[in-house]
């Protein structure tokens, strides 16, 4: 199949989130074909360049978040009317307080206010009026969203408008509305303005020139690598072309929004309430939502996902690189404590530097290695300030007056000397720390179970859910639990090598590419036979080209689905098919077929290509008119002659072609004759009527009193 791949600052740029498993998983499905599109962030990522990109990724198109041209549109007079509605919807929707809000604060505390069995029925009601008013916000924000990407597509012009003064008017007026938000009302002019920019570079996907035929609209499933801004060309590629979503978040990318939006109160407010939107519209067009572990899918569900179309799908890691050092724990120093990891706050290495003075009181051979580099400049500061407590808590300690003093607590990076490279760093350590306040999914823990070292870890994110049984938790931020965890497993080698081999095991298990990629070629497949793309192939000639979509993708429902099913040919009044070889249908709908679908009934049926100007439709076999064939026997089929208005019979003129006669040319069978009506399953497409003015159709079986080849008078099937 054809996947069209949608990510956000990663892959396929060298620097970025989530580019390796990207990589591993194109690489892994060699058998899909794979376009790119990608959002940078930044002009230095673009600079970078890519990564090689495998045989089966047959075009890479790319956008820049960070900028974004105006096309010169200047919209008339109904376009700035359809931008200043589609707009004003969707600040609204931003806005808005009332019973629908997301979070459902409102329905929960109205409910809490009342007692006894009023309470009871009353918080039924206010959940009830709570879920109707979160609906009736998210189609409005959805439509609203659809309607700015339908203007982009027809008009253009739309970055210009959103940097209008229009838009900015527009968000005033929707904040100084009644019932907006406390935060909304209180927006001042420079929060409007910070406000509208986000909003312009948030929506810039919607400009792009991704969603017609040749481009998103010709791949057979959306995989988004992440939620937000990353995901937001396959909701519109579903909206254009109906082409299924399916979105993969190994982080939450709304709790980073939280917890990254700076700014004064009011642009906090609405830009969380933006996010939310847009993460639960995603959620909710999503068919099929795969979280990297539980930490995430709690999130999703929060924000309104929909439990039977989550998969959690850990991520795959390659544990090749780690696997001399997991086949040799022996090597590990017996009194070195390891932490690996990008330095940042959220680490809390001061809770971890505290803890190793503890640590060092009780063993004095204790050394701690620190591995990983700053990125940014708060990082860079907090390095500093994490160095600085270091040597003030642990003053270089020297064996003689004339010797040299050494540190217990080294700060290194990946490639120097003493750590050249990720699987080094681990092999030193008899002990592997995680100190972090906030976590999502800990790489650092994946990578030390994979080399078999014990870990010692903070109960934050999806520690607890990675580690299993095979490692240590401690609360966060308290040192003196930490250090003792960490004493414990200094002093009992035996633990630690117990620990150790069932930590590898359990990573061996779950975090190996080879997990992480089968589990997406079953989701792919289960995702495009639920939700085929439908759409008509065409050759050169512009044909309708035959087999050019697969023809499982035709028959609706499950395959394997044995329940009684009651083939048909419309409504009552239709003369039903034979139920049994020789016996007339006259009052079922077409027989029942009991033990195995209808569709596995009868003999083969011949297709024609569709007539020129029409669209096949799904799910309808055309029948041949045999006229002109001598000998040839058509299949069993109904198709409405001149003066007949509909499928379903009613009416003067419907004919029927089930008549009594043996059975078909292509073989016997005991079960009703093959229609060539909608193919029985949960529901039946339409079926195109023929054209006007058609010859009548001829009765594939003789029957009495007539001669073979001559058509069936109208109204002789119901007899």
């Amino acid at each position: 199949m054809r996947i069209g791949l949608l990510t956000e600052g990663g892959y396929p740029y060298v620097s970025g989130d989530a580019r390796l498993w990207c990589d591993r998983l194109v690489r892994g499905l060699a058998r899909h074909e794979f376009d790119i599109y990608a959002l940078s962030r930044s002009e230095r990522q673009e600079d970078e360049g890519w990564l090689p990109l495998p045989p089966q990724v047959n075009r890479v198109r790319t956008a820049p978040l960070w900028t974004a041209e105006d096309d010169g549109v200047v919209h008339g007079r109904r376009a700035r009317r359809r931008f200043a509605e589609a707009y004003g919807e969707l600040v609204a929707a931003l806005c808005s307080g009332g019973v629908g809000g997301p979070d459902g604060g409102a329905g929960a505390g109205v409910a809490g206010l009342l007692g006894g069995a009023r309470g009871a029925e009353g918080a039924e009601g206010v959940e009830k009026a709570s879920e109707g008013g979160a609906g009736a916000e998210a189609d409005r924000f959805g439509n609203a969203l659809y309607g700015l990407a339908e203007l982009a597509r027809d008009e253009g012009g739309l970055v210009g408008a959103l940097r209008s003064e229009v838009a900015v008017r527009t968000l005033e007026r929707a904040c100084r509305a009644p019932g907006a938000l406390r935060g909304a009302r209180e927006a001042r002019v420079p929060d409007l303005l910070a406000v509208a920019s986000h909003l312009e570079r948030a929506l810039r996907p919607l400009s792009l020139d991704w969603y017609g035929d040749d481009g998103l609209g010709s791949v057979d499933l959306c995989h988004a690598a992440a939620g937000g801004s990353a995901a937001l060309p396959g909701l519109l590629a579903r909206h254009f072309h109906g082409v299924p979503l399916l979105v993969t978040e190994y982080g939450v990318p709304l709790r980073a929004h939280y917890l990254g939006t700076s700014g004064e109160a009011p642009v906090r407010a609405l830009l969380a309430a933006f996010h939310r939107r847009l993460t639960a519209e995603v959620y909710r067009q999503a068919a099929c939502l795969t979280p990297g572990n539980t930490h995430a899918r709690r999130w999703q569900e929060r924000c309104g996902a929909d439990r039977a179309g989550i998969r959690t799908v850990y991520p795959g890691m390659d544990a090749a690189r780690f696997a001399a050092v997991g086949e040799s724990p022996e090597c590990a120093d017996p009194y070195t404590l390891v932490w690996v990891g990008r330095i940042e706050p959220a680490k809390d290495l001061i809770s971890l530097l505290h803890a190793f003075a503890e640590i060092r009181r009780a063993e004095p051979k204790a050394r701690l290695r620190i591995v990983g580099a700053a990125a940014g400049a708060e990082a860079a500061a907090y390095l500093g300030h994490c160095r600085a407590l270091a040597a003030q808590l642990f003053p270089d300690e020297a064996d003689g007056v004339h010797a040299i003093g050494d540190n217990p607590v080294s700060f290194e990076e990946i490639g120097d000397p003493a750590v050249p490279d990720l699987a080094e760093a681990y092999a030193v350590g008899a002990v592997v720390v995680l100190s972090s306040v906030v976590e999502g999914f800990p790489i650092s823990l994946v990578e030390a179970m994979f080399c078999a070292r014990p870990t010692v870890s903070t109960d934050v994110g999806a520690v607890v859910e990675v580690i299993g049984g095979t490692g240590l938790v401690v609360p966060p931020r308290n040192p003196r639990a930490l250090a003792e965890a960490c004493v414990a497993l200094l002093r009992e080698p035996a633990r630690r090598a117990r620990l150790g081999a069932a930590a590898r095991a359990r990573a061996l298990e779950l975090f190996t590419v080879e997990q992480n990629v089968a589990a997406f070629r079953g989701i792919y497949l289960e995702i495009v036979s639920q939700a085929p793309v439908r759409k008509v192939v065409l050759d050169d000639t512009g044909e309708p080209l035959p087999f050019g979509s697969p023809a499982e993708a035709h028959v609706p429902g499950h395959w394997t689905d044995s329940r009684l099913v009651a083939g048909g040919l419309g409504i009552a009044g239709v003369a039903g098919v034979a139920g049994v070889a020789g016996v007339a249908g006259a009052a079922g709908l077409g027989g029942v077929a009991s033990g195995r679908p209808r569709w596995a009934m009868g003999g083969p049926e011949r297709a024609t290509a569709p007539e020129r100007g029409t669209t096949p439709v799904r799910g309808a076999t055309p029948v041949r008119d045999t006229a002109s064939v001598p000998g040839a026997t058509p299949a069993v089929g109904f198709v409405p002659g001149p003066g007949s208005g509909s499928r379903s019979g009613t009416g003067a003129g419907a004919q029927s072609a089930s008549v009594p006669g043996p059975s078909p040319a292509w073989g016997s069978v005991s079960g009703p004759a093959p229609a060539s009506g909608p193919v029985p399953g949960p529901a039946s497409a339409p079926v195109a009527a023929a054209p006007s003015g058609s010859a009548p159709v001829r009765a594939a079986e003789r029957h009495p009193g007539t001669a073979a080849g001559d058509p069936v008078p109208a109204g002789e099937g119901t007899r």
